[in-house]
C-alpha cells in the first residue's frame, strides 16, 4: 500500500486509467467488505457523470449546497483538484463555488436561495478541505481570499443568541435553528484548521449556544426560541460540531452522547429522525466513528448494509431533497474510515 496521500493519488490514477473499478483506501483497523467499495466507485461514477461542465450539479434546489456535498463526497474518495480520479470534478466545483462568492463574503445566491446559510456552510467546508492539497497557486489564493471573507460573513451572520438561521441574523429576524448552526461551525472549524483566521468568540458563542439548547434528557432543541423537544438529528449533528471544535469532554457531551445512542445507534425509520434520515446518519456516524473501532466497526457493518441495499443500478441514491443530495451523504458516510477528509479524521 502507498505510504502516503500523494504516493496514493499516483496509483489510484494509474489504476483508474487500467480500468480498475474500486479505488484502493488506507488499511482501516476494521476489514471493509468489497461491496462497500464497489458500491461507493459506483456512487461517485455518477457524481462525475452527473456533473455540468460548469461544475455544478443542475438541481432547481440548493445549487451551492449541492455542488459543495458533492464535491465533500469526491474529496473523501482521496482525490484533490489536482491529482486522483475525480481531480477534474473537484477542480470543477471549487471554480464554481469561487465564482459565487459574493461581496460581502457569502457564498450563494440569496435571491435564488431562501435558505442560503447551508450553500454558505457547506461550501466553507469543501473549500477548507481542498486548500491544504491545491498545487495551483492562483486557484489556492482565490480559496483563501473567498474564504477569509466567508469567515467575515458568518461572523456578520450569527444571531445574538450564539447561532445561525437559514439565512443572516439580519435577513431572518435574528431567528436562529440548529440544523443551519451546525452547517457554520464545522464550516468555520474547517477554515481554522486550514490556517484561515477565525475569532474564538464565533465558535465559543456557538458552543454555548448549543449548549443553551440542551433538554434534561440531553438532547438538542431545534432552535433557542423553541425549546423543550429534542431533535436526535440535530443532537448528533451538534455532537459532530463539537467535536470538530475541540469539545469532546466537555460538560454536556456525555449526556448528548447518551441521548444520541438511545436513539439513534439501532438505525431505525422512526420519527426520530424527521424524515431526514440521510442527515441524521450523515453526523451520527461522525459521532460513531470518533469513538473508536469498538463502537464504529459493528455500527458501520449496519449502516453501510443498509446504504448498499437502497442503491439505484446508475448508482445513484434517491430520496429527500434531490438524488445529489441523498448521494453525496451516503458517500461521505461510505468513506468516513477511509480518512481522507481532515475534517472527519480521529
Amino acid at each position: 500500500m502507498p505510504n502516503n496521500r500523494r504516493d496514493w493519488l499516483r496509483q489510484a490514477t494509474l489504476l483508474s486509467a487500467a480500468g480498475f473499478v474500486g479505488l484502493q483506501s488506507r488499511p482501516a483497523s476494521a476489514a471493509r467488505d468489497p461491496r462497500w467499495d464497489e458500491a461507493t466507485t459506483k456512487g461517485l461514477k455518477w457524481l462525475s457523470r452527473t456533473q455540468s461542465s460548469r461544475g455544478q450539479w443542475n438541481t432547481q434546489v440548493y445549487p451551492t449546497a449541492m455542488a459543495a456535498l458533492a464535491g465533500t463526497a469526491l474529496i473523501g474518495s482521496g482525490s484533490t483538484t489536482t491529482q486522483g480520479p475525480y481531480a477534474k470534478e473537484i477542480a470543477r466545483a471549487a471554480d464554481f463555488l469561487i465564482s459565487k462568492s459574493r461581496d460581502n463574503g457569502l457564498i450563494g445566491d440569496p435571491q435564488t436561495d431562501s435558505r442560503y446559510t447551508y450553500g454558505h456552510g457547506f461550501a466553507m467546508l469543501f473549500l477548507s478541505q481542498v486548500l491544504g492539497e491545491e498545487g495551483l497557486l492562483d486557484r489556492r489564493q482565490e480559496i483563501v481570499d473567498v474564504l477569509t471573507k466567508a469567515v467575515v460573513f458568518s461572523g456578520n451572520a450569527q444571531t445574538a443568541a450564539g447561532g445561525w438561521g437559514y439565512v443572516s441574523a439580519k435577513d431572518g429576524s435574528d431567528f436562529d435553528e440548529g440544523s443551519t448552526t451546525i452547517t457554520q461551525v464545522q464550516g468555520l472549524r474547517g477554515c481554522r484548521n486550514a490556517g484561515i483566521p477565525v475569532t474564538a468568540k464565533i465558535i465559543d458563542r456557538a458552543k454555548e449556544y448549543i449548549y443553551g439548547c440542551k433538554n434534561p434528557d440531553g438532547g438538542i432543541s431545534y432552535s433557542s426560541r423553541q425549546k423543550g423537544t429534542s431533535r436526535p438529528a440535530i443532537t448528533a449533528a451538534a455532537l459532530a460540531a463539537l467535536y470538530n471544535a475541540g469539545d469532546y469532554d466537555g460538560e454536556h457531551v456525555p449526556e448528548m452522547l447518551d441521548y444520541s445512542k438511545q436513539t439513534l445507534h439501532d438505525i431505525s425509520d422512526g420519527a426520530r429522525s424527521f424524515g431526514h434520515w440521510n442527515y441524521t446518519y450523515l453526523y451520527y456516524s461522525q459521532v460513531v466513528y470518533r469513538q473508536g473501532d469498538e463502537l464504529w466497526a459493528p455500527f458501520r457493518d449496519r449502516l453501510y448494509a443498509r446504504i448498499i441495499s437502497q442503491q439505484r443500478p446508475d448508482g445513484y441514491w434517491d430520496g429527500q431533497i434531490h438524488p445529489v443530495y441523498v448521494t453525496a451523504c451516503n458517500l461521505i458516510m461510505m468513506q468516513l474510515d477511509r480518512s481522507y477528509l481532515p475534517i472527519y479524521q480521529r
